[in-house]
């Protein structure tokens, strides 16, 4: 096995499907034994870069890496120290837990014996065990994901690359999801993983990923994301009078910007956020004779930065023609 520090490597990817560049030269590094997650709306490029990274799908240019290997050149290697999780696990009708996962370790050319060995361990791992005589057709939709997960890890792989795992499960389903993910990755395992639960993700990666039109347009931690440069601040002042009153006063006090009028006060900003600041905007407002009742520095939200960071120019670029991609691209 190779040696390397970073377990998944993306190397200028690039894929076209039809007119539409899916995936524009992606490039990144996932550290061993790190939790890296993957963000971006539907039909940004999550699935195609994790398809191309899976050895599933092949680019047009660019070089796809696991654990040093070349998925173009070695793809048995990779597969052997991979596991993949699909969004949507599929399962043939008319088979139980246990024959579902026996299947598998059979194709990947277990022994009898380590075939038993292995899917006991795995239906262990994921809860399963109780259930292990029930058809596949018959599991909610939080099993059947347990039921991914577990076919996914029958190799024990070194890595894991995980697209849209929480999709459609209830509250208690993703709790127990994230749950085994944590274990994983208490493992060592490294763990690629995309999701639309974003503070969900913030909980358990040590870094984010976020794609745009299929270009890679933010990479780093959760706090970096809220609290990067131009990240806005807002304050929630609530008042034991009419809303107008205050707003008037926003509109009027230097260093103060009114977000929005909300039920019993509004949302401001302010031009500078120390909290020295925020005092001294807090005591002109008493003085001014203003009867405030709460005032506080509202936490940011994990999604509303990365819609405002969508939402800016530099990160919202058209869709780039096929037409454009050339062989050195």
């Amino acid at each position: 096995m190779s040696t390397t520090k970073n377990a998944i490597v993306a190397e200028n990817l690039v894929r076209s499907f039809g007119p539409v560049r899916a995936v524009n030269n992606v490039s990144f590094e996932v550290p061993v034994g790190s939790v890296v997650g993957f963000i971006g709306a539907n039909g940004a490029g999550k699935t195609t870069t994790m398809r191309m990274l899976a050895t599933l799908d092949q680019p047009d240019s660019g070089r796809a890496l696991i654990n040093g290997y070349d998925a173009a050149v070695y793809p048995d290697r990779i597969r052997d120290a991979l596991g993949w999780m699909p969004d949507s696990y599929g399962a043939y009708d008319g088979v139980t837990i246990v024959e579902y996962l026996d299947f598998y370790a059979r194709a990947l050319g277990f022994t009898k014996a380590d075939r038993v060995a292995r899917v006991k361990d795995v239906m262990d791992f994921t809860g399963l065990t109780p259930l292990a005589e029930r058809m596949t057709n018959k599991l909610s939709k939080g099993q059947g994901q347990r039921l991914c997960l577990g076919r996914a890890l029958i190799h024990d792989p070194a890595v894991m690359i995980m697209d849209e795992p929480a999709a459609g499960l209830d509250p208690q389903a993703r709790v127990e999801l994230k749950r085994l993910i944590r274990l994983l990755a208490d493992e060592g395992k490294t763990i690629f993983i995309s999701s639309h639960i974003l503070a969900e993700l913030s909980e358990m990666c040590d870094s984010m990923l976020f794609i745009n039109n299929g270009e890679i347009i933010h990479h780093g931690s959760a706090e970096s994301l809220l609290h990067g440069a131009g990240a806005a601040i807002t304050y929630r002042v609530q008042i034991a009078d009419t809303v107008d009153r205050i707003a008037a006063w926003c509109e009027t006090s230097p260093g103060v910007t009114l977000v929005e009028e909300i039920k019993g006060g509004v949302r401001l900003a302010l031009d500078h956020n120390e909290p020295s600041d925020a005092a001294a905007v807090l005591r002109r407002m008493v003085q001014d004779g203003l009867p405030v009742s709460e005032f506080h520095r509202e936490a940011r939200k994990l999604e509303d930065a990365f819609i405002e960071m969508l939402q800016s120019p530099a990160a919202s670029p058209p869709p780039v023609p096929a037409a454009a991609v050339t062989a050195d691209a």
